[in-house]
């Protein structure tokens, strides 16, 4: 009995010597398996990357967060679910196909490509949705809210196809499939503390991801932050770069027949600085064609940030207004440069009718290279490569 005894307690002993002493043969169990089989490092969640707590310069002072305030947690799954191309019917399609990191999140072509054929308007740059006094979204604002937004391309037949009609399955169908993937589950209950997935809950997150990507690290905002105002000479510009920057801001001064006799171009007065969102208060600026169809479209009065427009190389960061019909910036300018009053646009915006006129700013092409080069000063450098904002799947 006695060595019987022995022999147990040697053998207890030899299991408890491996398992302190064998680390190279011990395998953790880890808590998120689904995550870390789908996205490797991509996603660290004892590491999160910073969403919550980036620098925002202190000219910044608008915010359309509207309670849902952006958690780095939120904001990763927001980016799982911008890059996951499960969103869509056929598996084909995700957010991030027509907001693309390198184009400033917009689409270098003119109509979008979705599981059922192409959009009816150009992709929109989410550069900066953040910071806006406009809290509509889309082109013509029938989106409330940032949330309300992120599942209606899902919902669309045409661009993601789980629109309820048509054969298509809907949104309830889209969330039974994503109630099936393992990584979802386990997202969702980091997250929210359980893993039921709801639109509400999926929206939240898009738009915390979306939110979070911001762009401060231009040209422009170096020489704000060494200025009190921006009607200053900013010292890090050119000489046409400021004259630029002048030409922005200024309004322009008409005469009866609304011909520009001194002042600007006033672009501020739709797009003011230092956010250069859109004025909630703008009608249409007399783009009314309707992109691959017949007919009119008074109705898009909301535009982007005009931050990030163009890209490092002074190129577009895509096709410009709702149409995509614009390929440069200088055909932009051009357009403004002479208004013309469509018969049956009643929605066109007031500003570009001075005294019951279309404008007709007398553009110079000096003046047009200086607006050009102050643009250009808008762009910035770390959205198009920070990898926060990337791509979390395995490539």
């Amino acid at each position: 009995m006695k060595n019987q005894l022995v022999t147990l307690c040697l053998a207890i002993f030899t299991l408890t010597s491996c398992s302190n002493n064998s680390d190279e043969n011990y395998e953790d169990i880890a808590d998120y398996p689904f995550i870390e089989a789908e996205f490797g490092s991509s996603i660290d969640l004892e590491n999160l990357a910073n969403y919550a707590n980036q620098i925002v310069p202190p000219y910044i002072t608008k915010n359309n967060s509207q309670g849902n305030v952006i958690t780095d947690k939120g904001a990763t799954l927001g980016r799982v679910l911008f890059y996951d191309k499960n969103l869509s019917s056929n598996t084909t399609i995700s957010c991030a196909s027509c907001h693309i990191q390198s184009n400033a999140f917009g689409d270098n072509t003119v109509a979008s490509t979705g599981v059922n054929g192409t959009t009816t308007r150009h992709t929109m740059r989410l550069i900066n949705s953040r910071f806006s006094n406009e809290t509509k979204f889309f082109w013509d604002e029938r989106a409330t809210t940032l949330e309300v937004q992120t599942s209606e391309p899902i919902k669309n037949h045409i661009e993601m196809g789980f629109s309820g009609t048509s054969g298509d399955g809907s949104i309830t169908t889209l969330i039974a499939k994503l109630q099936g993937i393992g990584y979802y589950k386990e997202l969702f209950k980091y997250v929210y503390g359980s893993e039921e997935i709801t639109e509400n809950k999926l929206q939240l997150a898009l738009a915390q991801f979306i939110r979070s990507i911001q762009s401060f690290d231009s040209k422009y905002d170096s020489g704000r932050g060494l200025v009190q105002n921006d009607n200053q000479a900013f010292p890090n510009f050119t000489t046409q770069e400021n004259q630029g920057k002048n030409l922005f801001l200024t309004p322009p001064i008409f005469d009866a027949s609304g011909v520009r006799t001194s002042g600007g171009f006033g672009c501020a007065g739709c797009h003011a600085p230092p956010e250069f969102d859109i004025d909630p208060n703008t009608k249409n600026n007399g783009i009314i064609g309707v992109l691959n169809g017949t007919g009119i479209d008074i109705t898009n009065t909301k535009a982007p940030s005009l931050r990030d427009l163009l890209n490092a190389n002074g190129v577009p960061n895509g096709p410009m207004m709702h149409t995509g019909g614009f390929a440069t910036l200088q055909n932009v300018i051009g357009h403004y440069g002479t208004i013309t009053i469509a018969p049956r646009n009643t929605n066109l915006d007031p500003r570009l009718v001075p005294n019951g006129f279309g404008q007709q700013l007398n553009i110079t092409a000096a003046e047009v290279n200086a607006v050009t080069a102050f643009i250009k000063t808008l762009t910035g450098t770390n959205v198009y490569i920070d990898p926060k904002w990337s791509n979390p799947f395995k490539q």
